[in-house]
């Protein structure tokens, strides 16, 4: 019995001591994704990004309106054409048609893989800086606000403009 209250007490004050620490514990968070955005490298990056996905949506927008033309010259000429003409000018403009899609998933990829290059090197930097606030303002946890993992947090626990002003400084 003296063993089992031994035990208890033990486990009490584990707990208690616990407590004490989630007491003392500071916790903010940074929207990430706001703060690439507000940063004069995430604008240019945003900018560049746009200018790329604008060329590119030009040569797919063709691409989409010359298939386009073709089913309807097809439909117009429907009448006229024999039968083994129609399926050779159907297989023509399915061929287009994955030409197409195979377009637009590069087009995708590229945009992907260019955008994680440009805002790499920002979010890197950024991470840098969130490291160093939370050691010299004694942060336990700095969570990222994303829909998925902060649903609701106090706006004085935000450190995102703080991330953006820091950012700017180290230019």
């Amino acid at each position: 019995m003296r063993k089992q209250v031994l035990v208890l007490i033990s486990l009490m004050m584990t707990a208690g001591l616990n407590a004490f620490a989630a007491a003392d514990a500071k916790f903010a968070y940074v929207d990430l994704q706001k703060a690439i955005q507000s940063t004069t490298a995430g604008k240019k990056a945003k900018a560049e990004l746009e200018s790329e996905f604008n060329k590119r949506k030009k040569d797919i927008e063709a691409k989409q309106a010359d298939i386009k033309k073709m089913g309807e010259d097809l439909e117009k000429k429907k009448g006229v054409l024999s039968e083994e003409a129609m399926q050779k000018k159907q297989a023509e403009i399915q061929e287009e048609m994955m030409k197409y899609q195979e377009l637009v998933g590069k087009n995708q990829t590229e945009i992907s893989k260019k955008e994680r290059d440009l805002t790499g090197p920002i979010l890197e930097k950024m991470k840098n800086i969130l490291d160093k606030v939370a050691k010299t303002e004694g942060y336990s946890v700095i969570f990222e606000k994303n829909e998925q993992s902060v649903l609701w947090i106090k706006a004085e626990y935000n450190l995102t403009d703080k991330l953006v002003q820091e950012f700017e400084k180290t230019k």
